[in-house]
């Protein structure tokens, strides 16, 4: 298995693998926005996105960012999110294998924990989470989001800074 960072060049790549991330979703942005967003993502060095290739295609992928933190003798922690695997390679271990990637980057950048968050709630995922190393009973997860978008205000808009 081929475990490494997305190179910048290979944003089309992570879009195309995202479309087995939801059933449903919103629709994806303009290619400017999406290479707006990418371009700042990529410029940060706290933000790293990893991805699983089998023959130079993109099979999983999730995001680990690393946040400063003045608790725990000042150690960061991190968050994982947008964990994606193709469906023709799922229960093939590369979404494991890109986690365990992930977290031993966090574990060499010092992070005390690392979050995931999922909104599945079958329990083959939950499993899936648990083997890779994730302890469901730990910590109590609070999501809020935002009321719903007002109309007249394009999915872009709401993208823009």
């Amino acid at each position: 298995m081929n475990i490494r960072e997305i190179h910048s060049h290979e944003l089309q790549l992570l879009l195309s693998l995202y479309a087995h991330l939801h059933e449903r979703d919103d629709p994806p942005p303009s290619a400017a926005v999406a290479e707006e967003v990418w371009s700042e993502a990529l410029a940060n060095p706290r933000i790293k996105y990893f991805g699983g290739f089998a023959s130079g295609s993109l099979v999983s992928s999730c995001t680990l960012t690393v946040i400063p933190n003045l608790t725990r003798a000042c150690r960061p922690y991190g968050v994982i999110e947008n964990v994606v695997t193709h469906a023709m390679h799922r229960g093939q271990g590369w979404g494991k294998a890109v986690l365990a990637h992930a977290l031993d980057d966090a574990w060499r950048q010092n992070c005390y924990k690392v979050m995931l968050l999922t909104g599945r709630k079958d329990e083959a995922t939950l499993r899936f989470y648990e083997q890779a190393g994730f302890n469901p009973h730990d910590k109590q997860a609070f999501v809020a989001k935002p009321r719903a978008v007002r109309p007249n205000t394009s999915l872009e808009r709401t993208c823009e800074r």
